[in-house]
């Protein structure tokens, strides 16, 4: 009696479906499915929900037309798709500053839910916003392409250095520079809480 192998129920990585794409164009949806939501989120704090749809869509467009050149010694191929989006992003510079701007100046809205710990932290956050979008608009576009990469995208140190194709050293100093620079603006508070406070 011939013995049936178990069909093998492991999710592919992506980059074995980008490669099984190569032959199979069907098999980047995988990429696709896994990595819309996520990509898109980043766009839409960066460029707002005008242009975060269409600069999402050709990011994935343009990673499935240059999936012949993906590395594929990297499995997880968020690195790469958000490098494709700073990319694009950076096609809507105005845009971005625009959106940054409107933030600035913006009045705090005031939460009437209950006061706790979440509505503190809230407030705290709505407070902070414009605060936070002057002092990214007076960022350099690579700082803050670097910054908002691992601040709202959670890229490691490793994974932005792909993002942008640059070496890890240059990140971490460049890092390191703006880190200081927000300190400075905060009055030395920690700016590693940026993610939270400008959700």
């Amino acid at each position: 009696m011939e013995h049936t192998p178990p069909p093998d129920t492991r999710q592919a990585t992506d980059s074995e479906a980008i490669a099984a794409s190569i032959g199979d164009p069907e098999r980047f949806s995988q990429v696709f499915d896994r990595h819309w939501d996520e990509v898109h989120r980043y766009v839409i704090r960066r460029l707002g929900p005008e242009l975060a749809e269409d600069v999402s869509a050709e990011t994935f467009v343009v990673a499935f037309r240059a999936r012949a050149r993906y590395d594929l010694s990297r499995p997880d191929a968020r690195p790469w798709l958000y490098g494709i989006a700073t990319n694009l992003i950076r096609d809507h510079r105005r845009a971005e500053g625009r959106r940054q701007r409107i933030l600035a100046k913006a009045n705090a809205e005031w939460v009437t839910a209950p006061f706790d710990e979440s509505s503190d932290a809230r407030l705290t956050a709505q407070r902070l916003g414009p605060r936070i979008a002057s002092i990214l608009g007076r960022l350099s576009a690579a700082e803050r392409d670097l910054l908002l990469l691992i601040a709202w995208a959670d890229l490691t140190y490793e994974e932005a250095a792909q993002a942008l194709d640059l070496p890890l050293g240059t990140v971490r100093s460049r890092l390191h520079r703006v880190r200081r620079k927000l300190r400075r603006a905060f009055g030395g508070i920690d700016p590693s809480r940026l993610q939270e406070e400008f959700a």
